[in-house]
């Protein structure tokens, strides 16, 4: 079945995000070896979007670094909509590999990625035989990368599950501008599966906030010129109800911080370190620009390792 223009435009969010990071990385803001390989080129960046790519890209990745220590790499990552992301890659360059990860995303995604891996020598490398690729699914031992549409989660799941994902494995799962383009329902069963499917578990999910002030009306007017309607906003357009969504659907507990406070919360001599860049005009733009993201957490914890325990600035 042919894709939507809609749903062309929701995975053309895709590329723009990946450019994005391309830029920041070739500026210096963080090191990732493999974002050129994924994207074919970049243009100039303002620094307001790289440092929130930065905030974005060093938060995600400390948390996921944390569970993956927590657990002596016996745990799972999946990650939802994982469009051109190298998280993958960079743990691997780290020893830091997952017992299983796995990306999904829709087809019209997965088949260039799965052709950039089956011809860049460093992201094949990166995988451990056997390796079984189509043309828009690749599995390996411990990566596996699948086709699916999330707003049909009981396909996808069942899908998931045959990866040899293991239910009772510390998971974490990541959702980066994904659940804000569903329906409140459809991205409420996706919350839901994975809360109830994995007792043990961190859902971690990245998101525009506050929709109704004006920079949020300006923010959604931009999308829905391209076609890329914020269908999930106004079920979740601030932090309390980002947290209520997760304890509602099978989760034990949830936080939720802006991308402002996750700012403040990354290690301070980095941050001084990536400020000199790029001049930065007016920090108001970016604090404002900061305070409607966030970066929610759900967690689970039934075998009792702490979970809770894996936040920012928590040390």
């Amino acid at each position: 079945m042919a894709a939507s223009s809609d749903d062309l435009a929701v995975q053309a969010t895709n590329e723009d995000a990946t450019s994005c990071k391309r830029y920041a990385v070739q500026r210096g803001y963080w090191e990732d070896d493999y974002i050129k390989l994924l994207c074919r080129s970049t243009d100039r960046k303002s620094p307001e979007i790289s440092r929130g790519y930065y905030a974005r890209v060093k938060g995600i990745h400390t948390l996921v670094e944390e569970l993956i220590k927590l657990t002596e790499r016996n745990c799972q990552v999946v990650s939802f909509g994982a469009g051109s992301d190298t998280l993958f890659w960079l743990l691997h360059t780290k020893s830091l590999c997952p017992s299983l990860f796995v990306e999904v995303d829709f087809t019209g995604v997965t088949s260039r990625k799965c052709q950039y891996i089956k011809t860049k020598q460093p992201l094949l490398d990166a995988l451990e035989d056997p390796i079984v690729a189509d043309k828009n699914e690749l599995h390996s031992k411990h990566y596996h990368l699948l086709a699916g549409d999330l707003r049909r989660m009981g396909t996808v799941g069942d899908k998931l599950l045959s990866t040899g994902l293991d239910t009772s494995l510390p998971t974490v799962f990541l959702a980066e501008c994904v659940l804000v383009y569903m329906e409140p329902e459809k991205s409420k069963d996706v919350i839901r599966w994975a809360g109830t499917n994995f007792p043990t578990a961190l859902f971690l999910n990245y998101d525009p906030i506050h929709p109704h002030d004006r920079f949020g009306a300006v923010m959604q007017q931009h999308l829905k010129s391209r076609r890329c309607s914020l269908l999930g906003i106004d079920a979740c357009p601030d932090l309390e109800s980002q947290k209520r969504r997760f304890v509602q659907n099978g989760w034990q507990g949830a936080w939720a911080l802006d991308m402002a406070a996750v700012y403040s919360l990354l290690p301070q001599d980095d941050v001084q370190r990536i400020e000199k860049i790029d001049f930065l005009d007016e920090r108001e733009l970016l604090i404002q620009l900061l305070q409607h993201y966030c970066l929610g957490c759900g967690y689970s914890d039934a075998a009792k390792i702490g979970l809770e325990n894996i936040q920012l600035g928590r040390r």
